[in-house]
């Protein structure tokens, strides 16, 4: 008899173990080479795992919602159907997921307050099948509905059937945004680096939707609870606290943006964004200052061959991901720009690949959204430094001739790792980016 072994996968160079989502298939079925059999949670994704031979899926070790660490054996495959029951024998129970306790006990009020909204949308909730015809959703060779794994739980949650979504992932694969749409609800969006003058200037009038008191969707403990850190979670408590043993300074500057504004005015309708705009102005100027994009190694100083900028995102159910700008020193702005708007859409699903968030030189923070007026952000590890960008709002200024006028202005500061980046780095650094931002944005499209 011919067992083949399921492993935990490593599905990026930090992983070191895996959650279990969902089990695609189910023990007996038929399973093709390639074909994807459950998906895994990373620390910052949630991924396909595939099988590498073609049989039957005799048994599941590890039941969904259970840790594995990687390498472990989570599932086995047989390649013909008579050899099931011999290898279902021959396995070890199952495994109940590890973490299901604990959540159970930490978090009681989320998990019996998810069916709530079934009251309200319960026939009409499935209004949205008359779409179907229009643009069925992706369906799999075994008739199965092509969807995230945050969108069947999604539409669990709140009664949806997939069958009558309409998808607009890859392929038609659905995405827990179309879940949301289907059922008249806002979409949930992860609060990204677009806050400097021109987003603050539109809630100018509605202080309340320019600051939200938390994250839409981001779900909280009652008090006198512990809620247990998820995987994305984990993986940022990590990183935190290896920033603790890097010497870290920081460096503000104060950076007038009137022209950037009346320029992101011009290139806004042209699907520009400030975080690319910002993105690109940081690329540019890295590419001056190499020291910048530098980082410590056991070696010594290491320069990357490209200059990657990444950004951070708060994600609605908790923790950060800091998808990653590639080349943004010599993309096109508009490209760029297209470039962000899909990394923010496959990160809310968690479909973002590991190099998609992993290959970051140069990290950039904006709470410029929140009305922040400064902040110093903490090193990423591997990186050598990282930017936070406050709000652009107007100030009275002294300009060099000793008049008075109202210009916007936005603080940026510096975190930097000591070992690589030095003050006089720093320093011109910044200097060279507000003269950037402060004479000849408009460059930044050539």
């Amino acid at each position: 008899m011919a067992t083949h072994e399921i492993f935990m996968p490593a599905l990026s160079s930090t992983m070191t173990e895996g959650k279990i989502v969902e089990w695609l298939k189910k023990p007996g079925e038929r399973v093709e080479r390639g074909e994807s059999v459950l998906v895994v949670e990373s620390d910052k994704a949630d991924m396909d795992v595939e099988a590498f031979q073609e049989g039957f899926l005799a048994a599941v070790l590890m039941e969904a919602g259970s840790t594995a660490p990687v390498g472990e054996t989570i599932g086995l495959i047989v390649e013909t159907e008579a050899e099931i029951a011999a290898a279902k024998a021959a396995a070890p129970a199952p495994a109940a997921a590890a973490a299901a306790p604990a959540a159970a006990a930490a978090k009681p009020a989320p998990v019996a307050a998810a069916p709530a909204p079934a009251p309200q949308a319960p026939a009409p909730v499935a209004a949205p099948a008359p779409v179907a015809p229009v643009a069925p959703p992706a369906v799999a060779t075994d008739g199965r509905v092509v969807a995230t794994p945050r969108a069947r739980k999604l539409a669990a949650q709140l009664g949806v059937a997939l069958a009558s979504v309409r998808g607009s992932g890859p392929n038609g694969r659905i995405q827990a945004e179309d879940v949301e749409q289907a059922t008249g609800q806002p979409v949930s969006v992860p609060r990204v680096a677009e806050g400097t003058a021109p987003a603050m200037a539109a809630p100018a009038g509605n202080g309340s939707a320019a600051a939200p008191a938390a994250p839409a969707g981001q779900a909280f403990g009652r008090a006198g609870e512990t809620v247990a850190f998820n995987t994305l979670q984990q993986a940022v408590v990590r990183n935190m606290n290896a920033s603790l043993a890097v010497p870290c300074f920081h460096v503000g500057y104060t950076i007038t943006t009137d022209r950037l504004d009346a320029f992101y005015k011009q290139v806004k309708a042209k699907g520009v964004t400030m975080t690319a705009l910002l993105a690109k102005a940081v690329g540019v100027t890295l590419a001056r200052h190499p020291q910048l994009n530098a980082s410590a190694s056991d070696a010594g100083m290491a320069y990357p061959a490209a200059i990657n900028v990444a950004v951070a995102v708060a994600m609605d159910d908790g923790g950060l991901i800091t998808p990653v700008l590639a080349a943004a020193d010599r993309t096109d702005l508009y490209a760029l720009s297209r470039q962000w708007a899909d990394l923010v859409a496959r990160s809310r699903s968690k479909q973002l690949k590991p190099e998609e968030y992993t290959t970051g030189t140069f990290t950039l923070s904006n709470l410029g959204m929140f009305g922040v007026d400064r902040f110093d952000a903490i090193l990423p590890p591997g990186t050598g430094a990282i930017l936070a960008v406050a709000a652009s709002r107007p100030v009275v200024a002294a300009l060099k001739d000793g008049s008075i006028a109202v210009r916007r202005q936005m603080q940026v500061n510096l975190t930097a790792d000591h070992r690589v980046i030095y003050g006089t780095h720093a320093a011109a650094f910044l200097k060279d980016l507000a003269q950037l931002i402060e004479t000849s944005p408009e460059s930044l499209v050539l």
